[in-house]
């Protein structure tokens, strides 16, 4: 009975992780000015930020096909994947902050990396536990690896 209340705790904490990103893709898309466009406009500009944006964008990606394994592990009753979850969930908006940040040439873009850094190495630790046996978790960790170094140019 105590871990069907905790897998759905779980599950209702990530559904409203979710509802929260698409609320913030919504409002973002109902301003007129998509990240795509922006990136691409960002590619014009300047490239000083495109390597920071691709593997913030990578790591987003990654994290995503993650989050999706480790829900439905965790809709299974595997919550050993619990704390992976818990971890992804945090790093992709930070991720999705820090490209933007990025794209938009934001004098901030340097505190923030820094703050990336440590929510990355969080994920990419929690990833680490679960790469030998779950290739999204790998990938995840690996993703989180290439942005923190990338965080680390920006922040040199």
């Amino acid at each position: 009975m105590d871990n069907s209340k905790n897998l759905e705790s779980l599950i209702n904490h990530n559904r409203r992780e979710m509802l929260l990103g698409a609320a913030a893709l919504t409002a973002t898309l109902v301003s007129g000015t998509t990240f795509a466009s922006t990136v691409h406009e960002s590619h014009h500009r300047s490239s000083s930020n495109n390597k920071l944006i691709d593997t913030a964008l990578d790591c987003i990606k990654k994290g995503d096909a993650c989050n999706d394994h480790c829900i439905e592990l965790v809709k299974k009753g595997d919550t050993s994947i619990a704390d992976c979850l818990d971890m992804v969930s945090v790093m992709l908006p930070m991720c999705t902050a820090l490209s933007k940040l990025a794209a938009y040439q934001s004098s901030h873009l340097s505190e923030l990396a820094k703050v990336c850094i440590a929510v990355c190495e969080d994920c990419e630790k929690e990833c680490k536990k679960h790469a030998d046996k779950h290739a999204p978790c790998k990938a995840c960790m690996e993703s989180c690896g290439a942005c923190i170094r990338e965080c680390k140019e920006i922040i040199s």
